[in-house]
């Protein structure tokens, strides 16, 4: 058997004993039913197991499932406090780190990238790598001009990985609940796997980034590296020296992680206008807070591309709910494809349904926790409560998908930042739509 072959039965091992592990932990906690809310069914002890192991073979395979160890991260801010702890230990370890590719290998990628000379291209090059992502690990080294930088290389057989790690959790899928009882990760997958050519190509991710970058320069808020020279597999950019938003959330005064929300919450709604993109990986780890304030943005290979900014329906039917105007929202929605065209819905139900979600921009400024969050997860998931059965019937189209992911992503960070913020004022500036219209309601 090849050593490739071997990899690929390795990873399908790891991934295929997952459920295994679960299934047992589970009997072990009495045989109890795994419905509802994960609270409500399984011991802390067995939950903090069963993340360890979750996220400990997440993190070993790098690829799909680290991509999707990432994507879940943001939502532990959802979990009941007793058992957040558990996860978020699990949980954050993904997001800076992840077993690093020997050195030979990662030469031999350079070798391919740069050519047989690729040291002459660096006046330093550190074997180490300072931290990983998904598809590739970072390197801090110094360029041939002197200018400290970050070198991405990239796995070698990323590519293949990616493809069979989210072809194996898309049938691993239920059992994912165990994180955030409610959330439907196939949708999630599959949009991630629709991804995987663009995430791939880093000369794609170059020319996003250095987008960001001219339209962020001088910006008060937000710092973009810039990027100093790419390939296929090989993305060098500016080193950006921060402190860590993982750690900011840690262990951070309020102030600082108020200033990051607001900053974050900025980012989300102002660049695409800006750049026509929204950032769409917004976990932690891609997040460094300068010493002058600055929010310092990492990794581009996940944008949504918008080249006509946010959908002005958005903004528009937001501020209508806001207003109270049930059927103005639902007709809305159902012209959107949220509501199908043959369902009977009652407008108030629905305008109820979501208007607890827009609190946050109903005043001019709201602290996100994660005591709101845990309340509108258990008010919107929980099969218990009046709202699950209204929301099972609104659809969620293909073309939102994105947007809906990246903005409840960052709502999820923001949340354990603990943040409070201006954000009604930030969408006045920046959300299409939502500026003009009916009177808001306080």
């Amino acid at each position: 058997m090849t050593d490739i072959p071997r990899r690929a039965v390795t990873r399908t091992a790891k991934l295929a004993a997952l459920p295994l592990g679960f299934a047992g932990r589970a009997a072990w906690g009495l045989g109890k039913r795994v419905t509802g809310l994960a609270s409500e069914v399984i011991s802390a002890e067995v939950q903090q197991r069963t993340a360890e192991h979750l996220f400990s073979v997440l993190g070993q395979l790098k690829g799909g499932a680290m991509k999707m160890g990432q994507a879940l991260s943001v939502f532990e801010a959802a979990l009941p406090e007793e058992l957040a702890g558990p996860y978020r230990a699990a949980l954050t370890k993904l997001q800076e780190a992840a077993p690093p590719l020997p050195a030979a290998t990662v030469h031999k990628v350079l070798v391919g990238q740069l050519g047989p000379d690729w040291r002459t291209r660096f006046r330093d090059f550190d074997d180490t790598p300072a931290a990983a992502a998904s598809i590739g690990q970072v390197h801090r080294a110094i360029w041939e001009d002197g200018r400290e930088v970050a070198v991405k290389v990239q796995y070698p057989g990323a590519g293949k990985a990616l493809v069979s790690d989210l072809n194996q959790l898309s049938r691993l899928a239920s059992m994912f609940k165990i994180i955030q009882p409610g959330l439907d990760v196939k949708p999630l997958i599959a949009e991630l796997r629709t991804r995987i050519t663009e995430e791939l190509d880093y000369e794609l991710e170059a020319a996003a980034q250095a987008a960001f970058a001219v339209a962020y320069a001088d910006d008060p808020d937000i710092f973009v590296p810039e990027v100093v020279a790419s390939a296929p597999q090989l993305l060098v950019t500016e080193w950006v020296n921060g402190v860590q938003m993982s750690a900011l959330i840690r262990e951070g005064e309020q102030d600082a992680r108020d200033d990051a929300g607001r900053r974050l919450a900025y980012l989300h709604f102002s660049a695409p206008a800006k750049t026509g993109m929204l950032h769409a990986d917004p976990h932690p780890g891609n997040f460094r807070i300068l010493a002058d304030g600055r929010l310092g943005v990492l990794d581009f290979g996940a944008v949504a591309r918008l080249p006509e900014g946010h959908p002005e329906v958005i903004g528009r039917l937001t501020r209508l709910a806001l207003a109270g105007d049930a059927e103005g929202v639902v007709g809305g929605l159902r012209g959107e494809g949220f509501i199908k065209p043959d369902l009977e819905i009652d407008a108030e139900a629905v305008l109820e349904y979501l208007r607890p979600m827009l609190d946050p921009i109903a005043v001019d400024e709201f602290r996100l926790t994660r005591a709101w969050l845990r309340a509108e997860a258990t008010r919107i998931a929980s099969p218990k409560s009046p709202a699950y059965a209204l929301g099972r019937q609104l659809n969620l189209p293909p073309s939102y998908l994105l947007i809906h992911r990246v903005t409840l992503g960052s709502i999820g960070v923001l949340c354990q930042l603990e943040a409070k913020a201006p954000y009604r004022g930030i969408l006045l500036e920046w959300l299409p739509g939502f500026a003009s219209g009916p009177a808001l309601s306080k």
